[in-house]
């Protein structure tokens, strides 16, 4: 049988999370916010059959409606181990409000310990794997998953939405990064792509648009010196992206927001 891959829909602000459920173990792509993470951890319970422990979170970045969520969800699963990208660890140890973005959220951001995942690190589950891209931009620790049995890519913030282009001007952004990786996603060829929020952007075909149509947008940006067209609102204080004026299409529609 194939591996299991469920999106769990993304609740208010927090991003969407992956089960990945394999022969020979499990594990959670990405954790939500701290403000759910009681539901979160009755959803897994729920993907995961007779009460089987969860062997490991993966978490695409630091910011808080990625990883606020993570010391609960661990803590419920006997503590079982996070992984982020090394330029994320520090942050997550200290509780960082400030780099995850939580104190956007008027929140706290729960500290835990967590290893480091690198680029091109594999995480064999049996019938299937999960490797790790490391996708720098919207922050310097920023990690995509690649499963190439089901040619699917989990982006995280580097994409939080179809009709929603990434921010760099978070702490550790950087433009011209969010491009490369952007490249870099787009030479895995997906059929499919996990954005940090909205259900999954399907068909090669579409794939390659709506990647193209966010090269296209940080390209004008970077010959723009860097900005933004002033046609684009200023984001809201919790937003992790830019919403482009006039509105990109979007053909993608969940009842869960």
């Amino acid at each position: 049988m194939d591996m299991r891959v469920v999106r769990l829909p993304a609740i208010h602000h927090d991003a969407n999370l992956l089960v990945v459920d394999g022969s020979a173990g499990n594990l959670l792509i990405d954790a939500g916010t701290s403000w759910y993470q009681a539901l979160q951890v009755e959803r897994v319970k729920g993907i995961l059959e007779d009460d089987a422990p969860l062997d490991r979170i993966l978490l695409t970045s630091k910011r808080y409606p990625c990883a606020g969520g993570a010391k609960h969800l661990s803590e419920s699963y006997a503590n079982c181990p996070v992984h982020i990208h090394p330029d994320g660890q520090a942050a997550l140890e200290m509780g960082d409000f400030f780099t995850t973005w939580a104190n956007r959220f008027d929140s706290d951001m729960p500290p835990i310990g967590t290893e480091a995942v690198e680029d091109g690190e594999v995480f064999a589950l049996g019938n299937g794997q999960v490797e790790a891209v490391a996708l720098p931009g919207h922050s310097l620790d920023g990690m995509g998953y690649w499963i190439p049995d089901q040619k699917m890519m989990i982006l995280g913030t580097l994409l939080p939405r179809a009709d929603r282009p990434t921010r760099w001007d978070l702490p550790g952004g950087c433009l011209p990064d969010v491009l490369q990786s952007l490249k870099r996603v787009a030479s895995y060829h997906a059929q499919s792509l996990i954005p940090l929020q909205g259900p999954a952007i399907k068909g090669a075909k579409h794939v390659k648009k709506v990647l193209n149509q966010h090269i296209e947008f940080f390209e004008k940006c970077l010959t723009n010196g860097g900005q933004v067209s002033t046609s684009v609102p200023k984001p809201a204080q919790t937003a992790l992206w830019y919403t482009p004026h006039p509105p990109w299409p979007l053909e993608e529609q969940e009842s869960v927001n």
